[in-house]
């Protein structure tokens, strides 16, 4: 068996090892970094030749810097977004805050303004009822008064009544006025 002897290669700068790669689903390009060169004085290739010229691998280098460019571009394009974002969202959410507050704050006074008036109206009501009740008391008082006098009149009527009743069995005479009953 024979063996080819290999042959010795330099490496390339690390620039040239990233490589440009077009990913059709999302239409982005993004640059892929080879792996980093092993630690060796020389890299050792089979005996194939390149078949690029050197001003191929520039112009590779060239388009993967612009590809790295373009997506360091995008990235930071995306990251102004997501702060402008999130600058709109914290702002919206301070101002929906603020009218929350600003409405908790209207509906307390107008509610205290609602208790304030049902206090002043119960006292009103209970002052109402109070006079009420006192005029009330008061026809009552009235009324016993006029009661009493009624039953003193009668009570004066009664005596007045058997005091003449009296008066005509002394002296034997009739009353003058008789009941209608009785015929008259």
């Amino acid at each position: 068996m024979a063996t080819e002897e290999p042959k010795k290669v330099e490496a390339e700068p690390p620039l040239a090892a990233v490589e440009a790669h077009h990913d059709a689903a999302e239409g982005k390009i993004s640059a892929v970094a080879a792996p980093p060169p092993v630690e060796s004085k020389a890299l050792v290739l089979p005996d194939k030749a390149p078949d690029t010229p050197k001003k191929k691998g520039s112009l590779d280098r060239d388009i993967a810097l612009a590809g790295v460019e373009k997506e360091k571009r995008l990235s930071f394009i995306k990251a102004w977004e997501e702060s402008e974002k999130s600058k709109v969202e914290n702002k919206t959410q301070k101002k929906l805050s603020d009218v929350a507050s600003w409405e908790n704050t209207k509906k307390a006074s107008y509610e205290a303004q609602l208790k304030q008036f049902e206090e002043k109206q119960e006292k009103k009501k209970a002052e109402y009822a109070e006079k009420m009740k006192n005029k009330v008391a008061l026809i009552h008082k009235q009324a016993e008064e006029k009661r009493a006098m009624v039953e003193a009149i009668r009570g004066e009527e009664f005596l007045k009544a058997e005091e003449m009743a009296a008066k005509y069995r002394a002296t034997g005479q009739t009353p003058k006025k008789v009941l209608g009953c009785f015929g008259g």
